[in-house]
């Protein structure tokens, strides 16, 4: 039992560490333990009393529980704000935000999507199937779905296959806002 602990909270620790790119050292003087004793944790050679799993969970912002639970049972995944991956076009005025975690299968993504007045944002055709969905949060947007032209307020929502070349365009003085569901007729793997 012990062994199994060990390697739960080993594989967590590794996984925590290497996402947010800290150091033994660094995440030492976050979590106040000791590096020797977080490495011994990581190489599954020591399992962590609660007190200093605690502090390790709370360098990390996330419930104890996380630590002691496998991928499969993790029910909540939270993206702080400024966080998550972005990619940026060139001009950077358009960002497109995951909110999701990059992590296992799924047939469903979430992203923020930010676009500066005078975007354009040309998108080639996706996979067969392939859905979107966007809803207006702030702004005005302007959709091109094959040569088919939606505006878009705020509020507002569109679905459409996403199998065919779509832009997205903020052709107004204030940046917009949106979120974008795409959801894939196959699963897809991170």
């Amino acid at each position: 039992m012990d062994d199994e602990v060990a390697g739960l909270i080993s594989g967590r620790l590794k996984a925590y560490r290497a996402r947010a790119g800290l150091s033994l050292e660094r995440l030492s003087k976050l979590a106040g333990v000791s590096r020797g004793m977080l490495s011994q944790i990581e190489l599954g050679r020591s399992v962590p009393t609660i007190t200093i799993l605690s502090r390790i969970a709370v360098a990390f912002e996330v419930p104890v529980a996380t630590f002691l639970t496998s991928d499969s049972d993790v029910r909540v995944h939270v993206t702080r704000r400024g966080s998550g991956q972005e990619l940026r076009s060139p001009d950077g005025k358009y960002v497109s935000r995951a909110l999701f975690p990059f992590e296992g299968e799924r047939r469903t993504e979430l992203y923020e999507l930010r676009l500066e007045p005078g975007c354009i944002h040309a998108s080639s055709a996706h996979a067969g199937g392939t859905t979107e969905n966007l809803v207006v949060v702030q702004g005005a947007v302007i959709l091109e779905v094959a040569g088919v032209r939606s505006e878009l307020n705020a509020g507002d929502a569109a679905f459409f296959a996403a199998d065919v070349p779509h832009a997205y365009r903020n052709d107004s003085t204030v940046p917009a806002v949106a979120h974008l569901v795409m959801s894939y007729s196959q699963s897809v793997n991170y």
